[in-house]
């Protein structure tokens, strides 16, 4: 088969995935999506339980509502704030159903390996007239291959999520503790109240995802009175943590940091900050962990810990491809200083498309949540305009490749219509370096917040709640 007439792949079916599918679909190319789970949004299913920040009429993507729309899709209320279940069963279920939509995938496919076929990643001479040779593992464990002519990496990062120590590494004794250590945002107030109603449970992390647990570990108290919270901060930044309060543009964030700062100047949480574990050792049926508290060491003991330290890309499977990945940031090299958290909050970084995310590999990308690396400034709207952008690229359309729009959430004033051919972003009202200890999403907010004015309205939902799992 000429590598023209084969399918674009893309890999993983979430919001992202299925948007890029959608958009090729739309472009009158054939895709094929490989996803790791049994069904579409499976990694969503793992926070299920929790509520985006974000109405419905940012959550969903442009050309897969024209598809479902074409089926008769019951719409959501726009202004309802879903949470991952909904946005799985009411979403991304039914457009995975779609008879276009359903022959494109394959489920129970984790990918392990991208070459070009025929060529290491040595070999130059006919490297970019050969098809992408694609190796992943099918439910029954065989070990199968399939060609695509392009491949967009939508695998996202919530498979791989950060550990405990705060330097990057997992501290000593955390992998032998796996058990009785989760990642993430579990279901503590439901599917696993068994691992933790009644018990001391530490919470390490210091955004929206570690807040969400540590509240529904409070509801859990309700229930179960003896259930102990302590939240671990690694680095002493509360007043970030809790977020703009009232003045947050987006009132369910501004009233979960409320909620985090009655939580935390109550007697039933305690704070531990600065926090830098440095040890952790199974004794009886609890965790011990040795831990440098504001300078101080101490010795902790837990009977569980939950680590919401953020995430990080896979790019194991990428080893034979050439890419050129930030060594920082772990993001595509000109998309990395746009996204640098050192430089940016969520809605300080400007719109990018194919330009950014062209890869020395030609016909490759790295998509979504993925594409932004260990930033934590994700958001689903930016991943649905770089799968537009990229499946322009690839129809042959290189304008509208080039003209990248991005409105933020509740309000218009930030979109922006940019040509980059040489790589360069220009950006909206929420554009420029955020501030040194920047507490909202908008860098405008933070003047604003100063004088006790509600901010430019950019702020977007935290990434742990909305996109990061949503690969």
């Amino acid at each position: 088969m000429e590598k023209q007439d084969l399918p674009v792949a893309v890999i993983g079916a979430g919001p992202v995935g299925l948007a890029a599918a959608a958009q090729l679909l739309q472009r009158g190319l054939r895709p094929l999506v490989l996803e790791s789970g049994p069904s579409a949004g499976t990694s969503l299913r793992s926070w299920g339980h929790v509520r985006v920040f974000t109405p419905w009429r940012y959550v969903t993507e442009a050309a897969a509502v024209e598809l479902l729309s074409k089926a008769g899709w019951a719409t959501p209320d726009e202004e309802v704030l879903p949470t991952g279940f909904e946005i799985v069963e009411r979403y991304l279920d039914p457009l995975s159903r779609i008879p276009a939509m359903a022959k494109s995938v394959i489920y129970d496919a984790t990918v392990t390996a991208i070459t070009r076929q025929g060529l290491d990643k040595v070999t130059s001479k006919g490297r970019e007239a050969a098809p992408f040779d694609i190796r992943y593992v099918d439910a029954q464990g065989v070990e199968q291959a399939v060609q695509a002519r392009a491949v967009l990496d939508a695998s996202g990062t919530w498979k791989r999520p950060s550990p405990i120590g705060i330097d990057g590494l997992p501290v000593i004794g955390e992998k032998a503790a796996a058990n009785k250590i989760s990642y993430g945002i579990p279901d503590v107030a439901g599917r696993a109240e068994a691992d933790f109603a009644g018990r001391s449970v530490l919470v390490v992390g210091g955004g929206h995802s570690a807040i969400n647990v540590v509240l529904a570990l409070m509801d859990l108290q309700k229930t179960s009175p003896t259930t102990t919270v302590s939240l671990a901060l690694r680095r002493n930044r509360i007043d970030r943590l809790l977020g703009g309060g009232l003045n947050d543009q987006l009132p369910t964030r501004g009233e979960l940091g409320l909620a985090a700062k009655e939580a935390i100047g109550s007697d039933r949480v305690r704070l531990l900050a600065p926090f830098s574990a440095q040890s952790i050792q199974t004794v009886g049926d609890g965790l011990e962990v040795v831990a440098l508290i504001d300078g101080v060491s101490e010795r902790l003991v837990f009977d569980r810990i939950i680590v919401a330290t953020g995430f990080r890309p896979n790019l194991d499977m990428l080893s034979e491809l050439r890419l050129d990945i930030d060594t920082a940031v772990e993001a595509p090299r000109l998309l990395a200083p746009m996204i640098d958290p050192n430089l940016h909050s969520c809605g300080t970084v400007p719109p990018h498309g194919v330009v950014e995310l062209m890869q020395p590999e030609p016909g490759f990308f790295i998509v979504g949540s993925k594409s932004y690396g260990r930033a934590p400034t994700f958001l689903m709207l930016t991943g649905y305009e770089q799968v537009r952008s990229v499946v322009a690229e690839l129809a042959g359309d290189h304008q509208a490749a080039r003209e990248v729009h991005l409105v933020l959430p509740e309000t218009g004033v930030c979109s922006v219509t940019i040509p980059s051919p040489k790589g360069t972003s220009a950006s909206g009202c929420c554009g420029g370096p955020a501030q040194a200890e920047v507490d909202a999403c908008c860098v405008a907010d933070v003047e604003a917040k100063a004088e006790g004015k509600s901010g430019c309205g950019c702020s977007t939902p935290a990434k742990a709640v909305q996109t990061e799992p949503a690969e």
